[in-house]
């Protein structure tokens, strides 16, 4: 029997520490995931945790409270997206543009701002209010389509192309509230969608087209094949060509909607955010 050195001996050592050795992050993060996994197996687990057991269990695992309220805020003011995967998430880009900011203020309060700047700035309209979370909607009329297509007021209006914009507004701590908002572009990408489909698949149809016409009239050579296969591409090319820019139209204006997004936290953030009276 061949015995290995010693040094070339394989021992399998503990991943983390044996006894009460101080854990890192990594470790401490398998630790709760594992806990959570073992306590959602319990039959008589509850369901439902409060605020205050929640901090009580992250105290315990020596999580600051502001950490946790902070990502207490996060959870209750997330806004269910679905993740966009395929080519026509990463060609077009997202439906939806969203930004999220803690800021200095009760909810209602900012809330109360924002539907003022919505109204009064960004030539959007109430369509929905609740205690932390309002919904606005594009104005209509003759004064509000001169103003978004002609930039009266010096401004973009970059909102005002989505369907819907929301804003949910939750309290962190006494002082502070996490603000989310997100702009609703799904008809915008759903019309841009069509139109690019419709333009590439009239570029190669005309050019199919006219290969076609070109090959009947044509006596047969290595010329006239030649001459087939270029005025099919031709139509082909502009086609899809045209096609491509339409739909990189939809990430220049999903680019501007998330920067007026930002731009909107900002000026909350800072205390600027006073629509002018009219």
């Amino acid at each position: 029997m061949r015995i290995m050195p010693d040094d070339a001996s394989t021992s399998l050592q503990p991943a983390t520490p044996p006894g009460r050795q101080p854990l890192d992050r990594q470790a401490l993060e398998r630790v709760l995931a594992r806990a959570a996994q073992l306590q959602a197996a319990t039959p008589d687990a509850p369901e439902l945790l409060t605020e205050q057991q929640i901090l009580e269990l992250g105290h315990e695992v020596g999580l600051a409270p502001e950490v946790l309220r902070q990502a207490l805020a996060e959870e209750r003011s997330r806004v269910a997206v679905p993740v966009e995967h395929g080519m026509t998430a990463r060609l077009f880009g997202a439906r939806v543009a969203s930004a999220a900011r803690t800021v200095r203020g009760e909810p209602e309060a900012l809330l109360a701002q924002l539907d003022r700047w919505m109204v009064g700035t960004e030539l959007l309209q109430r369509k929905r209010r609740f205690p932390d979370r309002a919904t606005w909607e594009p104005q209509r009329g003759l004064w509000a389509s001169l103003n978004r297509n002609m930039n009266l007021g010096g401004r973009s209006y970059a909102l005002t192309r989505a369907a819907e914009v929301a804003a949910t507004v939750v309290p962190v701590d006494r002082e502070r509230s996490l603000v989310r908002v997100d702009a609703d572009l799904t008809p915008l990408r759903g019309s841009r969608l069509w139109l690019s489909g419709a333009t590439a698949a009239s570029g190669v149809g005309a050019g199919g087209t006219a290969a076609v016409i070109t090959a009947l009239l044509v006596p047969p050579s290595a010329l006239a094949v030649a001459a087939v296969a270029a005025i099919a591409l031709l139509p082909a090319a502009a086609g899809l060509g045209g096609g491509y820019a339409i739909a990189r139209q939809h990430a220049v204006q999903l680019a501007r909607v998330q920067l007026a997004l930002e731009q909107l936290l900002d000026r909350l953030e800072h205390g600027s955010l006073t629509a002018p009276r009219r």
